[in-house]
């Protein structure tokens, strides 16, 4: 029997103990990371956390709708259980009626009637080779551009503040960083202090010689993954290679070892190539979206 769980009624330990125990387990779905990124966020639940699914609740002109909020790549079902994992479709059939609108990024798809689904596209990079082998794997223009990297001093360090990237990403990103609210912002910098003090995730960055930021990243140590969550960089950062460069660091750090490298996609064509380049495998995740909001609220944003 799958329930329906109020964020308050949800036992932490039981869920996170589901979650990791997942063969398809990601930091994204344990309960301190959807604390930190979607508070008051619910669950379905079947029976005694035997299989789970996060539902990221949000409330907006009187309506409520689930939603995958941003610097949260995707959800789904999660479960020990493989067959179960597999069975999305009973799930979404238990999502409330109340929540008029759903667009939900989950690693299984479905073709329920009400439901439009679309691809979306994960790098994703297994480490367990050594780096040796992992070298050879890279594309011959990602090792050239390594090269090119130690041309330049680039000392990585981690003492990175959280705002300091924040910065970098929204004098990086311009006009597009205007879209996201000041406070998912808060909440991932929130993100970013419980991590780094819990040891599960790290800032690193590149300074200049007198000390700016030129480039930086965040990514979160857990579910033997690295998930790969903000970068930033400065022009001059693209000049010297940097990305490369961290990439690079990151990949010789934890070659050998069972974890994965989840460069956590993206749309853009450039930014894809990049992540392809270092070896990985796209991996596909899916967009599910129904709209049963009444006219005209449905065509609002």
């Amino acid at each position: 029997m799958i329930t329906h769980f109020k964020n308050s009624d949800i036992d932490r330990i039981k869920w996170d103990k589901c979650v990791l125990e997942s063969d398809g387990s990601m930091p994204y779905a344990c309960s301190w990371y959807l604390d930190a990124v979607s508070p008051g966020w619910e669950a379905l639940i079947m029976g005694d956390y035997k299989a789970v699914m996060p539902l990221p609740a949000f409330r907006k002109y009187g309506f409520n709708y689930i939603a995958t909020p941003i610097f949260l790549q995707q959800l789904g079902v999660f479960s020990p259980d493989g067959s179960l994992r597999s069975d999305i479709d009973s799930f979404l059939n238990e999502i409330p009626d109340y929540y008029r609108l759903i667009d939900l990024c989950t690693a299984q798809n479905t073709a329920l009637k009400g439901f439009k689904s679309s691809q979306r596209f994960d790098y994703e990079l297994d480490m367990r080779e050594s780096y040796e082998a992992l070298w050879f794997s890279y594309s011959t223009d990602c090792r050239r551009n390594i090269n090119i990297s130690h041309r330049y001093n680039q000392d990585i360090t981690e003492e990175v503040r959280p705002k300091e990237i924040i910065a970098l990403f929204k004098s990086n990103v311009g006009r597009k960083a205007g879209v996201i609210r000041d406070v998912n912002f808060k909440r991932l910098e929130n993100l970013m202090e419980l991590c780094v003090k819990g040891g599960y995730g790290k800032i690193l960055g590149v300074r200049s010689p007198k000390g700016k930021l030129l480039w930086s990243i965040f990514y979160i140590d857990a579910c033997n993954r690295i998930t790969l969550l903000v970068t930033a960089g400065s022009r001059k950062s693209r000049e010297m290679k940097t990305g490369y460069h961290v990439i690079d660091h990151i990949i010789r750090q934890n070659a050998g070892s069972v974890k994965t490298l989840d460069f956590a996609g993206s749309s853009v064509p450039s930014i894809a190539v990049f992540m392809k380049s270092f070896g990985s495998i796209r991996k596909t995740y899916y967009r599910l979206y129904s709209n049963r909001l009444p006219w005209p609220v449905k065509y609002l944003k």
